[in-house]
């Protein structure tokens, strides 16, 4: 395997190459100063890993590069401890996110990651089920815009809620959710400008996308409004258990943890039920839609996170407790205990909001 990392510290190859070296990997690491040989060279790359700004080249802009030449490598990004918002522009091409220094261990936990999640997505079974489907729920356009728009760090409020207005329906239902009891700050808000203030971006992002993808069209009426209920419950719960830019990535991918039920002829888990789980199909649905691969991963696994190779409690864990606990469903405490934070469940039970019905 031939792992490449631009513009990390070259004076750490050899302790890093070390470390390597216990796990008896075989990997063949090449360490470069500049985004252009990477690019330059015809030779195939499995690993490629950078940091989140490399000079002229940004980081991601760097790895969308990678992906058109080598759309078979794993694409990491590097963080400093002190990255937050801005490294979010980087969730788009890169499959792992990954703190500096860069730990050999955990690169091995990541590019395993990556592999069984590719071995869950292609089993025959779900692409034949999703094959099946006659018409798959469109990309959340709307979102997606709004999605390349915040890249922008010259983006306004004026210039967000501007592309909002396109569409009257999303506009309508993101002032009615801005005013719910999730959200309200006590004041009406009457106006979508207005809202994108309260909300700040990331919740906007995420109440724009459940608006998209559990449309009208989507489903029907009671059925919608309990998933999009669960949906919110859960992003909240998702985001308060971690930290960082990792907290938007559990928000989203709870919003997203029940899309699979979109698709006929999935498993809802229960006993008896046939098809693929709805948990992996709506993995499978939201890598076509182009989503960063964190949330495709968390979704994938939000039932069984340690199937997972990663040893910490991240994105898929973060998932799994929100969701069960939103549900009212067991947590999986031998895998809390296998990741150190059984301790915490507790308290996390107490962050549980009640549904909608039960807060009217």
């Amino acid at each position: 395997m031939r792992i490449v990392i631009v513009g990390e510290d070259a004076g750490r190859a050899g302790e890093f190459e070390e470390s390597l070296s216990y796990f008896d990997l075989g990997w063949d690491v090449q360490w470069l100063a500049e985004p252009d040989a990477a690019l330059s060279s015809g030779e195939p790359v499995d690993v490629f890993i950078c940091g989140l700004r490399l000079g002229a080249v940004p980081g991601p802009v760097l790895l969308s590069q990678v992906a058109a030449l080598h759309p078979q490598a794993v694409r990491v990004l590097l963080l400093d401890p002190d990255e937050d918002s801005g490294s979010m522009q980087g969730l788009d091409c890169a499959h792992r996110l990954l703190s500096r220094p860069l730990d050999a261990g955990e690169l091995i936990e990541a590019v395993d990651s990556v592999a069984e999640l590719r071995n869950v997505l292609v089993s025959e079974e779900l692409k034949q089920a999703v094959g099946r489907v006659g018409s798959l729920p469109p990309p959340p356009r709307l979102y997606l815009e709004l999605s390349r728009l915040l890249r922008d760090p010259d983006a306004s409020n004026a210039a967000i809620a501007q592309m909002l207005s396109q569409d009257p329906a999303i506009v309508a239902k993101v002032l009615r959710l801005c005013n719910s009891a999730y959200f309200s700050g006590g004041r009406e808000i009457t106006d979508i400008r207005a809202a994108v203030t309260r909300l700040g971006h990331q919740q906007l992002l995420r109440l724009v996308l459940a608006s998209e993808a559990f449309g009208p069209n989507q489903l029907a009426g009671k059925e919608r409004e309990a998933i999009q209920d669960r949906a919110l419950r859960t992003s909240r719960l998702a985001r308060r258990l971690l930290a960082g830019p990792s907290a938007e990535l559990a928000a989203t991918a709870g919003l997203l943890a029940e899309v699979g039920k979109l698709l006929p002829g999935v498993s809802d888990g229960s006993e008896g039920s046939t098809g693929p789980h709805y948990a992996e199909a709506g993995a499978y649905l939201l890598g076509l839609w182009g989503l960063p691969m964190p949330i495709v991963e968390g979704v994938a696994f939000q039932h069984r996170p340690g199937r997972l190779k990663a040893s910490g409690f991240w994105v898929a864990g973060a998932v799994h407790v929100a969701s069960s606990l939103v549900a009212g469903a067991p947590v999986d405490e031998g895998y809390l205990r296998g990741v150190n934070v059984l301790d915490r469940l507790p308290q996390w039970r107490d962050l549980v909001e009640p549904s909608a019905a039960q807060a009217a």
